[in-house]
């Protein structure tokens, strides 16, 4: 029988940054991925496909409208190939996962495929093929098993007209109108991808405002957006049935007076978020604890109630993301090695990568004014850039929340191009407790997007913008 200091079980982002960063500390360590290809979610049907459709659906929607107002002309129709678009996705979907086969081979981490399932708190059943067999033994084991889509209990997913996000990244043709049931991240991305390729999509939404984990500012501004890209949205309004008739999705839902309001599209697509996997994993034969949403209980050095078995990534409580999934990887694997790591929760930053991008990190001024807390605001437009002007993406701003006193930063959110790429200015910033003064002080190259982040950080400060 194999032994090992660690395994981990699931290869996405969480478990096989864990694989890795446990190799790199001495430890003997093999990982189970029970499809044929690692990655998990997030490098199969969630954000590398998605973020590749996203920017090729852009590349496909600016040849259509706006190469004109760059003196670009092209002699001829501007076509979709549809199919070889969804390709490009498989490439680079089968790029990404197979770079993790090569990481696994360079800091010798085992591989197993298959379901891994607990015999006890230590040995671990490897089922092949759904036969086939081994065990391991294992000094430690790292529960990464991840997340699924979740649906409402009256919702049929066919995966053929009703479907989830996993469906949507593979259709063989683009809908004639999608209907989104969620506006949240899944939603509002999807979205965006379909209409600019060419669909009617209407946004049904429970909550009164779209990304309601966005600080409001952020969720009025992307709907402003996203209305003028001609996306409709039902605010609101709470789903009571979902029928399939034929080629037809029918959607019945009541708005916030009551009135029942009846949708029609031709694909519809669940995006209500996701819920904790842990099907097949037999967690109570290792005597680990599962709360009643389904996550892996853990405390905070993400150990489990058995001292030899933690958990990671989306099968834990907080937010669902790939990103600090991989922070709880590297955490995980230092505390087994002895070392004594920390994360910071408040400043795992959250992105929507939707045009314009969406992002945050720290509080949102609802929750400021919530906990009582004085603080100041500062914003910027970013059509007041150069930058945005030349390159014609002038939608968006930049918010910075400062504490009243002290001046130092506790949120900041933006809006506007390269947003996902300009929030980690914010969250270096915010790990070494700077102030809102000391961003506004730090020189930024003319002309940047970045520059947004200064002036906001100035209009923060002593209302001091240069440029509005």
């Amino acid at each position: 029988m194999d032994k090992f200091d660690v395994l981990i079980i699931g290869s996405g982002p969480g478990g096989y940054v864990a694989a890795i960063r446990c190799a790199q500390l001495g430890l003997k360590t093999a990982i189970i991925e029970k499809y044929a290809t690692k990655g998990g979610t997030c490098l199969n049907v969630g954000c590398i496909p998605s973020k590749t459709l996203l920017d090729s659906s852009h590349h496909y929607e600016d040849a259509l409208k706006h190469f004109e107002d760059h003196g670009i002309e092209i002699n001829g129709d501007v076509k979709l190939n549809f199919k070889k678009m969804m390709e490009r996705k498989s490439s680079v979907v089968e790029q990404t996962t197979k770079g993790i086969d090569f990481l696994m081979d360079k800091n010798e981490v085992t591989s197993f495929e298959g379901v891994g399932s607990f015999k006890d708190k230590t040995h671990i059943i490897i089922t092949h093929n759904d036969k086939e067999t081994t065990e391991i033994e294992a000094k430690n084991t790292i529960i990464a098993t991840g997340s699924k889509p979740n649906s409402l209990p009256f919702i049929d997913i066919d995966k053929e007209r009703i479907i989830t996000s996993t469906e949507a990244l593979s259709l063989k043709e683009v809908p004639k109108h999608m209907v989104m049931i969620g506006g949240g991240v899944i939603g509002l991305e999807l979205g965006q991808v379909y209409k600019r390729l060419g669909s009617e999509v209407t946004v049904i939404e429970y909550m009164d405002r779209i990304a309601p984990v966005m600080d409001k500012a952020m969720s009025k501004e992307l709907m402003k957006v996203m209305k003028k890209q001609k996306v409709k949205f039902a605010l609101s309004h709470q789903v009571k049935a979902v029928d399939r008739d034929g080629d037809k999705v029918i959607i019945k839902a009541d708005n916030k007076k009551g009135e029942e309001v009846t949708f029609e599209g031709d694909y519809c697509l669940v995006s209500v978020g996701r819920k904790p996997f842990t099907k097949g994993l037999n967690a109570d034969k290792a005597g680990v604890k599962i709360n009643d949403k389904g996550q892996v209980e853990v405390n905070e050095k993400l150990q489990t109630n058995v001292e030899n078995i933690y958990a990671i990534g989306d099968v834990v409580k907080g937010a669902m993301l790939a990103h600090k999934a991989e922070e709880e990887g590297s955490f995980v694997a230092e505390v087994i090695a002895g070392q004594k790591p920390h994360i910071d929760y408040n400043l795992i930053p959250n992105v929507i990568y939707t045009w314009p991008e969406v992002a945050s990190v720290g509080k949102t001024e609802e929750q400021l004014k919530d906990e009582s807390i004085d603080y100041k605001s500062g914003q910027f437009p970013m059509r007041a850039l150069g930058r945005s002007r030349a390159s014609g993406d002038v939608d968006g701003l930049v918010k910075i929340l400062s504490d009243k006193e002290t001046d130092e930063v506790l949120g900041v959110h933006m809006i506007g191009a390269r947003a996902a790429d300009l929030i980690a200015e914010a969250v270096t910033a915010m790990e070494f407790r700077a102030s809102a003064e000391d961003m506004a002080r730090m020189s930024h190259a003319h002309p940047t997007y970045a520059e947004a982040v200064k002036e906001a950080a100035l209009a923060a400060t002593e209302d001091r913008a240069i440029h509005i």
